[in-house]
């Protein structure tokens, strides 16, 4: 049987929500062994001057234990 834990990470992008999203997970995965999905947990914009300066996301992400 296998163990899962799940860790937050915020992450953002100034193309859209899937970029920082992609980013997100390319980046956890690089630190975290065995990442098996996220979950996006909150979406908001940062905005300046009226418009969309960045897109940002709250990842849960999942990933499996070793033994």
């Amino acid at each position: 049987m296998s163990v899962a834990r799940v860790t937050e990470i915020i992450t953002g992008s100034k193309q859209s929500f899937e970029h920082a999203i992609e980013k997100g997970v390319k980046r956890a995965s690089k630190t975290l062994k065995n990442v098996t999905s996220a979950w996006v947990k909150d979406q908001q914009v940062v905005v300046k001057k009226g418009k969309v300066a960045q897109y940002r996301v709250t990842l849960k992400v999942t990933f499996i234990l070793e033994d």
